[in-house]
């Protein structure tokens, strides 16, 4: 039996490069796996902090290691790609943030011609700007806290803008409210302000991230997420709640062993379960996504109401993600999962070619 090669890609240009390695370190134990070993074969693919792409024994040793390359030596062209990706079947892309969930790469691999797990191009681009993320839930109907859509020139190039634009925020958002660079993942740069010095300094933050932010008022609420799964006819999992003892669900907690826990199912009436699993298969739709998401919703327990939050078109495979342990309690263990992303990236590749 010829094994399928899977390219693992990792590492990447983003602040979320340590976490892509943990991914993939955790995916290419799954397709280790007894029951995948038969069928695939690894070819790891690292891409350093400077953009440039290793394979072979360096990219081995960092997925053996899980520690990044610290000091990459003079490269002296970073769109040289290393000869080995000319034998890759299949592209298993597991970078994060930028330059990896947002259309990108997905770009790339695309241009190769060759299948790869996740979401296209489109689907990547607006799951990861969150921006025009919302703007495609609002057209599917779904609810949201209320926002407001920043630019980087709002907040730096005119003294007499910033004031007025924070008086806006003020009066349409209140406090607290949450600053947020638009196409960085993992909580990274996000703030939540209950002040106008605080709401100055957070805006000056994002801008630094990103020239596009959003600002969304804060909401008394339960956090739930669900996974789906598939293309076309895509499935939804359990419900899971994250709680945690931080002020909000920042970086540090969200990758930090025991600063967070994950309650697999969450304690939901049933009919508010299942509306945010209906409501996950629509965020998936409304994106246009592909094989795997995490969406993530508030429950409003004193009202009812479940807001849509986001979703991840790339979410986190590390030992503290919530995509794949909620489809372990949902029947369908960590080997099975990595095996079924790599089925439906073959059936998606063949429907398009036909």
């Amino acid at each position: 039996m010829t094994k399928l090669r899977v390219g693992l890609l990792f590492g990447g240009r983003s602040g979320e490069h340590e976490v892509s390695i943990s991914s993939a370190r955790a995916i290419a134990k799954a397709l280790s796996a007894e029951q995948n070993a038969i069928k695939y074969e690894i070819l790891p693919f690292y891409i350093q902090k400077d953009g440039f792409w290793q394979a072979g024994s360096v990219a081995q040793q960092v997925l053996a290691s899980g520690v990044a390359i610290q000091n990459p030596a003079a490269t002296p062209n970073l769109w040289q790609f290393p000869p080995q990706t000319q034998e890759v079947d299949l592209w298993f892309p597991i970078l994060h943030g930028p330059n990896g969930e947002d259309g990108t790469i997905q770009g790339l691999l695309s241009l190769m011609q060759v299948p790869f797990v996740g979401s296209g191009v489109l689907g990547s681009a607006t799951g990861m700007d969150k921006i025009g993320m919302k703007v495609a839930f609002a057209g599917a109907g779904l609810p949201q806290v209320k926002y407001k859509a920043v630019t980087r020139a709002q907040v730096w190039s005119n003294p007499c803008v910033f004031p007025k634009l924070c008086d806006e925020i003020e009066a349409t958002l209140g406090y607290p409210c949450f600053v947020k660079p638009a196409n960085l993942g993992s909580s990274v740069g996000i703030a939540k302000v209950r002040s106008r010095p605080e709401l100055e300094a957070a805006l000056d933050n994002a801008a630094s991230y990103d020239r596009r932010i959003i600002v969304e008022a804060g909401v008394v609420a339960r956090e739930v997420e669900c996974a789906v799964l598939g293309n076309d006819q895509p499935q939804s999992s359990v419900v899971g709640e994250i709680t945690y003892n931080s002020d909000f669900y920042d970086y540090e907690t969200k990758y930090t062993e025991s600063r967070a826990d994950l309650l697999i199912p969450a304690n939901l009436p049933e009919a508010i379960a299942s509306q945010i699993k209906d409501m996950a298969l629509q965020a998936f739709a409304a994106v246009d996504a592909a094989g795997l998401a995490r969406v993530d919703f508030f429950y409003v327990e004193a009202t009812g109401e479940v807001l849509i939050n986001e979703i991840n078109t790339l979410p986190g495979f590390t030992a503290t993600s919530m995509y794949p342990q909620l489809w372990a309690y949902s029947g369908r263990p960590f080997p099975e999962l990595v095996d079924k992303l790599i089925q439906l990236a073959i059936d998606r590749d063949s429907t398009v070619q036909r």
